[in-house]
């Protein structure tokens, strides 16, 4: 029989206990909610980054193909046609989801009491609309063809709210050229992503009129987004798309290097994760060792005796190591029910809520990664128990017959 782990057993589940069992459930209290709040913080922290992510990859596409210009506004100078090789062959590729054109063209809304400037982005009857689709909240996407030109425009909430503007309203937007130009359209539908950087700027029309204003002829375009399947493959295909597949006519850049103040504040979000996980470990590391210093001092007799009796100074240290790794492990459990638990509410009834202009969404996202909570679970009971070997030489240190007589 192992002596140590007999006695931890005794220990551990004696009905009657003293201060000591009131402190250990101070350290099991501690364990599960630095557990638990380990569990929230990287679910949230990756939910949060990964939705934010799909909404601008999902809005612009992972990477852009337009001409080498030095021009940084909206308006798209220098076209390029559709007579690519990769056009629209990408698509086909492993890990390219979808290649499709557009164009860009910065205007001024008009209406008989509100004036709003708009950055419109042209779309082709090859756009893929299952993001839309999903974040429209008014009326219905744009309907194109290759032939006839849509008059429609999808405005978005932030828009047609200042605009007070809803969908089957008319607009009118001007053009600042030579000569300056005015062109009707009417709204089919109104989106809106929680993206204010985004929904304060754009709007979709038919590319059709993009070509008609800028005089460009019906195979040409502002350029070509391309869509992944997977985030992670983004760094591999921005090297592909640049070095294989623009050529020498056409630059290449994915959508971190278009707007990075995004993606660098996202990335922030892990130094805060960080943070969190240290301070949240080192709580629950002093907590154990404030209780195992206690069951030690509260043990003091039972340490005499046994040393007494030719216990070996690791049978003596193996006792309290094992009623630590039960202080652990069933922390461990509370926490890890506590934590998955918050989750899988927030996840099927969001009552966690949050400013969408702050934050750009309006229910805390959440993302579960299993290898995450398996990580953070070993992670936590390795470290804790290797923080305890120092504390535990103390029990080693006793005198025996100074704890005999010990009371």
């Amino acid at each position: 029989m192992n002596i140590a782990w007999f006695i931890t057993r005794r220990i551990a589940f004696a009905k009657s206990r003293s201060f000591s069992g009131f402190i250990i459930g101070i350290a099991i209290t501690a364990v599960a909610l630095s557990v638990a709040v380990m569990i929230i913080t990287t679910a949230t922290v990756n939910g949060f980054q990964n939705e934010i992510s799909r909404k601008i990859f999902g809005f612009w596409g992972h990477i852009h193909m337009s001409k080498f210009t030095m021009n940084m506004s909206y308006d798209d100078q220098v076209p390029t046609t559709i007579h690519q090789a990769f056009y629209p062959a990408l698509d086909t590729v492993p890990g390219i989801k979808h290649i499709q054109v557009y164009a860009q063209k910065p205007g001024i809304i008009k209406t008989d009491s509100e004036i709003e400037g708009i950055v419109l982005k042209g779309v082709a009857t090859d756009f893929d609309w299952s993001f839309f689709r999903e974040y429209m909240v008014e009326g219905n996407v744009l309907t194109l063809s290759d032939t006839a030109k849509s008059n429609s425009i999808i405005l978005s909430q932030t828009t047609a709210k200042r605009l007070r503007l809803s969908t089957g309203d008319g607009l009118a937007i001007y053009f600042v050229q030579n000569p300056p130009l005015v062109r009707k359209f009417t709204i089919s539908g109104i989106y809106k992503t929680g993206l204010e950087e985004y929904d304060e700027k754009y709007a979709l029309i038919d590319i059709k009129h993009i070509q008609k204003l800028n005089g460009w002829e019906d195979d040409q375009v502002g350029g070509f987004e391309v869509f992944l399947d997977r985030m992670e493959d983004l760094p591999y295909f921005s090297n592909l798309v640049y070095y294989e597949i623009a050529g020498q006519d056409l630059q290449s850049l994915n959508i971190r290097e278009i707007n990075p103040n995004i993606f660098e504040w996202l990335e922030l979000q892990d130094m805060n994760e960080q943070v969190i996980l240290g301070l949240m470990l080192l709580v629950a590391i002093i907590n154990m060792i404030t209780a195992l210093l206690i069951l030690i001092l509260e043990r003091t007799n039972m340490i005499g005796i046994l040393k007494a009796l030719g216990a070996s100074d690791w049978t003596v240290r193996k006792i309290f190591l094992f009623n630590a790794a039960y202080i652990v492990g069933w922390g461990l459990l509370t926490g890890n029910l506590l934590g998955l638990g918050i989750c899988f509410l927030q996840l099927k009834f969001g009552f966690i809520t949050l400013p969408e202009e702050s934050y750009y969404l309006s229910v805390a996202p959440i993302d579960i990664n299993w290898i995450t909570v398996f990580t953070i679970n070993a992670g936590t009971m390795v470290i804790c128990l290797f923080a305890l070997i120092l504390p535990s030489y103390l029990a080693t240190t006793i005198n025996p017959i100074k704890a005999i007589r010990f009371k």
